[in-house]
């Protein structure tokens, strides 16, 4: 008589039924105990495989002004714009290579942003020989002298002046109509710069504008990278000044100098080569020197004076200060277009007119006010002082000015 299969048959049976094995079973009564760790472990390999992933993922050009960057401080748009109109954009990385490119290129355009001051006297020599166009983004007081166009710093755009009318009969500027100005909020150092040149446009105070051009035409300074950039292209006239400051060729280089491009000696001559030969006898004396002064006044004299802390240092100590520092360099232009930039914005406020106003309205509404010629007004206050004494001489008649208009 044959028996009933005992508990341990009936598992066999079915494992041979089902083809699993007693380690396959097991895993998987694991994996239906603990789902949940199961599915939070998958959900953090998914995300260490993203994190991985776009860290070893090739990153996008990021560079301030590149034609490449779509960021907000690329110019990426600009460079599709120009495109679209017909002018091949290069984009050189290295000198070598945009020197190339204007040798090459008909009529080109330059367009040359350093905000490093990499390039030496020789390299932009070179460049500006090549090109037939030459735009220069807010350049460093070296590149502006290398470049010997007799256009020169002349300050910041006030941050009151966001939006700036062109001031000027230049087509380009004319054309354009307003432009951004001082953007509130930029990275020190990406602020709008005013220039003084032949040619002076889109002025914020003075005689100076955010751009500048060469007598003859062929180098144009812009003192603000905003223009160009992704972000703000669309504002105002900005896209329509960039365009006809550089769509005027069919070839359009911009270039970026970048580290690699910096010039370096090949004669390889160290700091004890370049000095004379009786610089080996200073140290030594300068040593002797200093000793003898330690011994001399190192001794204390009294207790320490103990002061509080801030201190406050007054805003006529302050202005006497800046102008000992002017008079020391003989900086009679510095000096003016402070004080010309200063009367302007306190008669503006002083008339009511706003910080939008320009100088010749400022001009026209002081001699209203007065009952006085215009061009009396105007001549005076652009009046260009030669030596010190006149200098004090005008910055007396303007203050006498400004108490005339503070009075009526």
């Amino acid at each position: 008589m044959t028996g009933l299969p005992t508990a341990g048959e009936k598992r066999r049976d079915t494992d041979a039924a089902t083809g699993s094995t007693p380690g396959a079973r097991t895993t998987q009564g694991w994996l239906r105990r603990h789902r949940g760790v199961s599915a939070a472990g998958v959900v953090v390999a998914a995300a260490l495989a993203l994190v991985v992933g776009a860290q070893l993922a090739p990153k996008g050009d990021t560079g301030p002004l590149s034609v490449h960057n779509a960021g907000p401080n690329g110019a990426k748009a600009l460079g599709q714009i120009l495109g679209r109109h017909g002018v091949s954009v290069h984009s050189p990385d290295r000198f070598e290579s945009a020197l190339q490119d204007l040798r090459n290129g008909s009529a080109p355009t330059l367009l040359l942003y350093d905000r490093n001051g990499i390039l030496d006297v020789q390299q932009l020599t070179l460049l500006k020989a090549e090109a037939e166009h030459v735009v220069v983004v807010s350049p460093r007081l070296e590149t502006l002298t290398a470049l010997d166009t007799g256009i020169r710093q002349a300050g910041v755009v006030p941050d009151a002046f966001q939006v700036l009318d062109p001031g000027c009969s230049h087509p380009d500027a004319q054309a354009a109509g307003q432009v951004t100005g001082q953007v509130t909020g930029q990275v020190a150092g990406q602020g709008a710069f005013v220039y003084d040149g032949a040619v002076s446009c889109f002025r914020a105070a003075g005689t100076a504008g955010m751009l500048a051009v060469s007598g003859d035409g062929r180098l144009a300074v812009l003192g603000s990278t905003a223009v160009l950039g992704n972000e703000r292209l669309a504002e105002l006239g900005n896209a329509a000044l960039a365009i006809r400051l550089l769509g005027s060729s069919p070839d359009l280089v911009w270039y970026l100098p970048s580290i690699a491009d910096a010039a370096v000696s090949e004669a390889g001559e160290t700091l004890d080569d370049l000095a004379p030969d009786w610089a080996r006898f200073l140290g030594p004396w300068l040593l002797l020197v200093a000793a003898t002064a330690v011994a001399w006044r190192g001794r204390r004299h009294g207790p320490l004076v103990f002061e509080p802390l801030p201190v406050v240092v007054k805003a006529v100590e302050t202005a006497e200060g800046r102008a000992r520092l002017y008079q020391d360099s003989r900086a009679l232009d510095q000096a003016r277009d402070n004080l010309r930039a200063g009367l302007l914005v306190r008669l503006s406020g002083k008339l009511r007119m706003g910080p939008a106003a320009t100088a010749e309205e400022i001009v026209s509404a002081a001699a209203r006010l007065l009952h006085r010629d215009p061009a009396e007004i105007r001549a005076l206050i652009n009046e260009h002082p030669t030596s010190e004494a006149r200098l004090v001489a005008w910055s007396q008649a303007l203050d006498k000015l400004e108490k005339e208009v503070k009075i009526r």
